[in-house]
């Protein structure tokens, strides 16, 4: 199996950047919606349009491409020679994802509270929540990056 996946790196390695870039665009984008949703009416169309949207775009695009984003990467990191596990970028790296993978169970979770007329945020929460991807994506980005 190894031989198979160290054949084809590159083509998972590409997989890997494109999930990961749909997963990021999600994670920047949901968290706007719920800035917007706190806008909105209750019971107005424009409050059921973005549960509507929310929906969609975490099961739809933002839950395949985490899932994806976590086997190609784990995939690449047990290829041999790509990782040197010894070293602090890598647990960096992985502490990061982890915290990616929290913020999407977080913003399911939000999700949930629009849906049920039980959102507990205003705005401005959701405004800050929204930069918490951001930076972490910094982070995963220069370990794999520049390795420090």
């Amino acid at each position: 199996m190894v031989n198979i996946l160290l054949a084809h790196m590159q083509w998972l390695l590409a997989l890997h950047i494109m999930a990961f870039t749909a997963w990021m665009a999600g994670l920047f984008y949901l968290p706007r919606l719920f800035v917007y949703h706190c806008q909105a009416e209750r019971g107005t169309a424009d409050y059921e349009r973005f549960t509507v949207m929310e929906r969609k775009l975490l099961r739809q695009i933002m839950n395949p491409a985490m899932i994806v984003t976590i086997l190609a990467g784990g995939a690449l990191a047990s290829l041999p020679g790509i990782i040197d596990w010894a070293a602090p970028w890598w647990w960096v790296k992985l502490v990061s994802v982890l915290g990616l993978c929290a913020f999407h169970g977080f913003c399911g979770v939000w999700r949930k509270q629009f849906l049920r007329h039980d959102n507990q945020h205003n705005e401005r929460y959701y405004r800050i929540a929204n930069e918490v991807p951001t930076l972490l994506m910094m982070i995963v980005v220069i370990m794999i990056i520049v390795r420090p």
